[in-house]
């Protein structure tokens, strides 16, 4: 069999091992910076403890798998002179978008680890999603061979992706509503007991 085969399994696992890395790690990003409102000493512990799951997932999995999914991805790239043809230069432009949305990350993690990161929880959630679009248009671009398939096919996994995202947020905003009334009316009626 071709080994062309079994570097492509490889590129396979390695992609999906670095996305597995890119979403856990804002995920951490995301818990780490909803610690700050902890009071202490569980503020330190969290913190403390989310900096080493940071720094162990960026180092064990998520730069390996990026320096493997590109290293056998380069084997391909020039064994069936992927170059030549157009949506491949497209999948290029994607790779540079990903490859600084990793390298983004990588300086988040750092600021996070020094504790001058001025990132809110709720824009981490937005860049968190800025991956999986990324994600969604690669494999598009990759098995539609298409720039033009692939990029009406992202248009509908934007427009789900919106409006489940605004289905969320109005889901979340009634529930925080509601329990701030419970909170509120058992509050009262605390207040009110002898």
């Amino acid at each position: 069999m071709d080994a062309y085969l079994y570097i492509k399994a490889l590129h396979l696992v390695a992609v999906v091992s670095w996305f597995a890395g890119l979403l856990y790690i804002v995920r951490l990003f995301i818990y780490h910076v909803e610690a700050e409102g902890r009071p202490e000493p569980e503020r330190s512990l969290l913190q403390s403890q989310f900096a080493l799951m940071e720094r162990r997932l960026w180092y064990g999995i998520t730069c390996p798998a990026a320096i493997a999914a590109a290293g056998f991805g380069l084997y391909m790239m020039v064994r069936i002179r992927a170059w030549e043809a157009g949506w491949f230069q497209l999948k290029l432009v994607l790779l540079a978008l990903l490859i600084g949305y990793h390298l983004y990350c990588g300086r988040i993690r750092k600021d996070l680890a020094a504790g001058r990161c001025r990132l809110s929880s709720v824009s981490l959630r937005i860049w968190n999603e800025v991956a999986t679009l990324l994600l969604f248009a690669i494999v598009f671009t990759a098995v539609l061979k298409s720039p033009w398939a692939a990029g009406k096919a992202m248009g509908w996994v934007v427009v789900v992706a919106g409006i489940g995202t605004w289905i969320m947020v109005m889901v979340r905003k009634r529930r925080r509503a509601s329990e701030a009334s419970r909170r509120a009316s058992g509050v009262g009626r605390r207040a009110q007991e002898p």
